[in-house]
């Protein structure tokens, strides 16, 4: 008998076989769209431009703070995803953490390889508090690569001696574009979806020829992590990419980082996107939301 995890396994594996090596980007990102994106969604929606990027306000009914908003960044390998795949996952995040949620519709490659995704994070961030939200106020989410580009974002603004969100909330993080992991090797048989040589593939796609992996604004991992906000990664057990969130968090917690890892048993690579199927999903999310609740100066300390 199937269990739930085995119908999102379904699901996602129908996308990928049906994708052929001359299968165009354009098609990819439609599949994507359709995968994740067909569920009614229980939310107000607002597109606004975010400093010169494509952006969308996602606010859950009765949401009761209206002077908080995370920062979110979509995942998929920096090639497909959107805010459309994402819209259910950002409800629910908006949701369980009683905030507005600021979907980024950054630069996907190959046509805009990087920096362009950490551009118009950087952008969206500045537009974020340029209409008034604190840093404090603001706390950044992301999944998979878009895990990775949030933390990219905290370490730019770090460097340039910008002040840091209250928190960040990272599911899946590809911290990791050397897929240098010992997951990739313990977790191959039990991760339905992905395999070293695809996380690599995406790798290139992203950077180009000339690119390095080892980049630490491109591999978080690899950078120095001294103060940084408090962090919160999920992932799931059975990823090849498991690694990628469990050595980041012991690097950062080296490094003086209030940084907490969950490993969710029997979950997949962003388990948090199918919330109607899985309870753990929706565990998870409520956790997040408790998380970034906790982390938000109070009116007081403002």
């Amino acid at each position: 008998m199937s269990t739930p995890v085995d119908e999102a396994i379904d699901r996602v594996r129908k996308v990928y076989g049906s994708w052929k090596r001359d299968t165009p980007v354009a098609q990819m990102r439609q599949d994507w769209d359709e995968l994740f994106g067909g569920a009614q969604v229980d939310a107000l929606i607002e597109d606004v431009d975010a400093g010169g990027v494509k952006a969308q306000w996602v606010g859950a009914p009765g949401i009761v703070d209206a002077q908080r908003a995370i920062l979110y960044f979509h995942g998929g390998g920096f090639q497909v995803g959107s805010l459309v795949s994402h819209r259910e996952l950002m409800s629910g995040l908006s949701a369980a953490a009683q905030c507005r949620v600021l979907g980024v519709d950054y630069r996907l490659a190959p046509e805009h390889r990087y920096p362009a995704a950490l551009d118009d994070a950087s952008a969206a961030y500045r537009w974020l508090t340029n209409q008034g939200f604190p840093p404090d106020h603001i706390a950044l989410a992301g999944d998979s690569a878009g895990g990775g580009l949030a933390l990219s974002l905290l370490l730019r603004l770090r460097d340039a001696g910008q002040a840091l969100p209250a928190a960040a909330v990272l599911m899946s993080a590809w911290t990791d574009l050397t897929a240098s992991g010992a997951s990739y090797g313990t977790r191959a048989a039990t991760d339905p979806i992905h395999q070293r040589p695809m996380i690599v593939a995406m790798a290139r796609n992203y950077l180009g020829k000339e690119g390095n992996p080892a980049d630490p604004l491109v591999s978080p991992l690899f950078a120095d992590l001294k103060g940084l906000p408090p962090l919160l990664a999920q992932v799931g057990d059975r990823e090849t990419v498991l690694d990628d969130s469990r050595d980041f968090v012991a690097r950062a917690r080296k490094a003086g980082v209030d940084a907490t890892l969950q490993v969710w048993d029997h979950m997949i690579h962003v388990f948090q996107q199918f919330p109607a199927q899985l309870p753990e999903a929706r565990a998870a999310i409520d956790d997040m939301g408790r998380f970034v609740r906790g982390h938000f100066a109070t009116e007081r300390e403002t």
